[in-house]
């Protein structure tokens, strides 16, 4: 079963029930407990008690409760286990007090969407290149997925992964148009392309959510941090739809941002730096979690508080080369901590 386990079957979108239902009672029995110490000038100490004995039952009781619908659903939310937890704050996610808001890459932090982008550009690459080689009467070299998506277009919007693709393969095309037809030979056409098999694969496959990320956005917006994605990937938003998590996220930093915003790309600071003015937050108040260390270069040059490297594909020793502040293998790390202390 893949570590993206636990998402909305493929083409549906939604968290799992479960995960919704932990958050709102852990939301609704912290709030109890908040009221009750707040009315604890105007109650006699025997009443306090009394109804501190009763939160405490309800909350054992609402634990009961949902781990027999997990049972019954044969699956797990670690939110569960935060229900039984008496007080909630930000530290219990893992990040310092002065943190207000949370940027997160998408690809491999949020959603395992790598494979559909590497299976779209190898729709888009492998036509042209074989084509190009009958044509020409040269070896056909077909687009390495293990090695050239990772090193020339991963992270990039289309248009410039395309550029560096045919650059690293010495071939010049046109640049043509943004509306040149998928098959045209220049780089908007294999941009489009890529674009159109892209959302081929989406509709086709769907995309999955990491489960420890879903409990960590959940965690998240119930405390009322703010939450903001960056991606170089124009379709951020039906990646996010299609993984269940778009109502968790309240402001998107895309490929689209960054055309319509001129913005650089990591490790240029320019697409963090938007989505800390999106949300209306200071740099030194945010935690960023990436996956490469070019954006834990781009978090260190926002002048974010916390860089945190989320490593999925054995890149631990690049990420803690990269000067971030914490590598881990998945965002519920920093809430099972909490639970186990």
């Amino acid at each position: 079963m893949s570590e993206a386990n636990g998402s909305a079957p493929r083409g549906q979108a939604g968290p799992l029930p479960l995960d919704a239902l932990a958050a709102h009672w852990w939301a609704a029995l912290d709030a109890a407990q908040a009221a009750l110490r707040a009315a604890g000038l105007s109650l006699s100490a025997q009443e306090l008690g009394e109804r501190g004995r009763r939160l405490s039952e309800e909350r054992g009781e609402t634990v009961q409760l949902l781990e027999g619908l997990a049972h019954e659903l044969h699956t797990h939310s670690r939110l569960v286990d935060w229900v039984a937890t008496p007080s909630i704050s930000g530290r219990m996610l893992g990040l310092p007090g002065e943190i207000v808001a949370c940027v997160f890459d998408l690809d491999g932090v949020l959603a395992a969407s790598a494979d559909v982008h590497a299976a779209a550009w190898n729709d888009a690459l492998d036509p042209f290149l074989l084509e190009r080689a009958e044509r020409t009467h040269r070896p056909f070299i077909p687009f390495d997925r293990a090695r050239e998506y990772d090193a020339l277009v991963a992270g990039k919007p289309r248009l410039d992964g395309a550029r560096a693709f045919l650059t690293s393969r010495g071939i010049s095309l046109p640049e043509g148009s943004p509306d040149d037809p998928p098959d045209a030979e220049t780089v908007y056409g294999l941009a489009n392309h890529k674009n159109q098999a892209l959302k081929r694969h989406l509709d086709r496959e769907g995309v999955a959510g990491f489960q420890g990320s879903r409990y960590y956005l959940e965690a998240a917006r119930i405390l009322g941090l703010h939450r903001a994605v960056v991606s170089a990937s124009a379709n951020t938003a039906a990646i996010l739809e299609r993984a269940g998590l778009a109502h968790l996220i309240e402001e998107r930093v895309d490929g689209n941002t960054i055309r319509v915003e001129h913005l650089r790309t990591k490790p240029a600071p320019d697409t963090l730096l938007a989505a800390c003015a999106h949300l209306g937050v200071q740099p030194d108040q945010v935690a960023v979690f990436e996956t490469t260390p070019a954006g834990i270069t781009a978090a260190r040059n926002a002048g974010v508080k916390l860089a945190v490297g989320v490593s999925r594909n054995g890149q631990t020793d690049a990420l803690r080369g990269s000067d971030a502040d914490l590598v881990i293998g998945d965002l519920a790390e920093l809430l099972d901590r909490k639970v186990a202390a």
